[in-house]
């Protein structure tokens, strides 16, 4: 049996993250620690603790470094619900 892309519909976003949110998910997704992702970065644990929780920002730089640490593009930080859909 051939499968066919016209057989498949596109996934529906279910739930918008924010980039700490974001952070938090691929962290926890390889089984890091906030210490082990400070050790990892140079970043202390209670500033990964605060960009998790939205109080502070991600910005480029510090997303550039966690997306080395975390083998992603720092885009997938940056803008979790980005989506080519709405693009105008």
């Amino acid at each position: 049996m051939k499968i066919n892309k016209k057989d498949f519909v596109k996934a529906k976003v279910h739930v918008h993250l924010t980039p700490g949110e974001a952070l938090k998910m691929i962290r926890v997704l390889q089984d890091l620690t906030q210490a082990d992702l400070a050790k990892l970065t140079g970043i202390s644990q209670s500033n990964i603790s605060a960009l998790e929780s939205n109080t502070r920002k991600l910005g480029r730089e510090r997303a550039i470094i966690f997306a080395k640490a975390l083998k992603v593009h720092p885009s997938v930080l940056l803008f979790p619900d980005f989506d080519m859909e709405n693009v105008a």
